[in-house]
């Protein structure tokens, strides 16, 4: 490698009992069942976890009759958490509280409006970004998609692991030479453990059991650092450990950091707001440019206004690896997407319960789901309306 040319880019992830990851899956597990019995439920749960104490609050609007509290209990056992990962004293009770009203009237009358041409009003302002990359099969960058499939790998053997605990994390570095992924220089796995087993047996089994399975070969190298529970031991997890909220892994949840991030969160929102149905979007709309093989990489910026329907702005980045100028991209984009809350929510097919699935692992390149915004379905009709363009000018 020549190390004048060489760019570091580093990211993570973390596995289903994280403490935040346990608050989006069941925010996200409670939006999928009013949307099972409610197809037009609006939904914003915020939850949070700590040692001793659960607490779910939001606003819902919904016909469906939906419990809480099994939902929770039901997350719970689906992660593995034990006692003593939800309570400092393990022969403790874990205390739930549920503060759930209706929707703010404000609110569902922006959202209800209806602007010329349109249904819904965005049902909050707000930024969302999309991005892809060829890197990677995935389209994303090749960090991400390592960190995940690390996690991933480790919530796989839990089940069959005695000594495994439920929370962890990852940490992929990757050099890129010339904008491509040529050597992985570093990982973190920290990985929570019963305090039997000792640390030469943990490094041995995520070397031949996680890494091995999971980290391309050619791309590792002598010098590549390899650092297992750097803080010597990991017996205390969960919330008992660390407090839980919605929406704080927001990079984890979408792209790292090599591309920028909108603000909103994800997890626990039906997809009348834009933080979620416009991301959706974004994605889908970078993915597609890429697949046309109108730029290498991209990334797309959408903006809303409550209560409006029209974005209010729509810009894309190709980062100077565009084929074509940036700006008849965004034409192309603005005469092939319909990005107005209602023909996102139509066209993604976005009022389903399918968001229980996505608040582990991240919510773009899941090639293992069926997910409409992984489709590169107007790839040719991005590049028949730049064309268009083209012969305009």
């Amino acid at each position: 490698m020549n190390e004048k040319n060489i760019r570091l880019v580093t990211a993570e992830s973390v596995r289903a009992g994280h403490p935040d990851k346990f608050c989006d899956q069941v925010a996200d597990a409670i939006l999928d069942a009013h949307l099972r019995q409610d197809l037009n439920a609006r939904v914003a749960v915020e939850v949070f976890a700590t040692a001793g104490k659960i607490v779910v609050g939001g606003e819902i609007t919904s016909k469906a009759e939906v419990d809480c509290s099994r939902i929770v209990a039901d997350t719970i056992d689906r992660i593995g958490y034990t006692m003593g990962d939800l309570c400092e004293d393990p022969y403790d009770q874990m205390e739930l509280e549920i503060r759930i009203h209706d929707q703010s009237p404000d609110i569902s009358n922006a959202v209800g409006k209806t602007q010329p041409g349109a249904v819904i009003g965005a049902g909050d302002q707000g930024i969302v970004v999309g991005y892809a990359t060829n890197e990677t099969e995935e389209y994303l960058p090749l960090p991400v998609v390592l960190a995940h499939r690390i996690c991933k790998r480790l919530d796989e053997l839990k089940p069959t692991t005695p000594w495994l605990g439920a929370d962890g994390k990852a940490q992929v570095t990757v050099a890129y030479e010339n904008d491509m992924p040529v050597a992985v220089t570093a990982v973190v796995v920290s990985l929570q453990h019963d305090a039997e087993i000792d640390h030469k047996s943990i490094r041995r089994f995520i070397g031949k059991e996680v890494l091995g399975k999971v980290l391309p070969r050619e791309l590792l190298k002598e010098d590549t650092s390899i650092l297992i529970n750097p803080s010597g031991k990991f017996v205390l997890g969960g919330p008992a450990a660390d407090a839980g909220l919605t929406g704080r892994k927001l990079a984890v949840d979408q792209y790292g950091p090599v591309a920028h991030i909108g603000g909103g969160a994800l997890s626990g929102k039906d997809t009348t707001k834009a933080d979620r149905s416009g991301a959706y979007a974004a994605r889908w709309v970078a993915k597609n440019i890429v697949a046309a093989g109108m730029a290498k990489r991209c990334e797309v910026q959408i903006a809303y206004a409550i209560g409006k329907s029209e974005p209010v702005s729509v810009t894309v980045d190709t980062f100077g690896t565009g084929v074509i100028p940036d700006s008849r991209i965004e034409a192309a984009v603005k005469a092939v997407f319909d990005l107005t809350p209602a023909g996102i929510i139509r066209d993604l097919k976005l009022n389903r319960p399918i968001y229980s699935r996505l608040a582990c692992y991240g919510h773009f390149g899941r090639t293992e789901l069926e997910l409409p915004w992984e489709e590169t379905n107007r790839k040719y009709e991005l590049l028949s309306a730049a064309l268009k363009q083209s012969v305009r000018q």
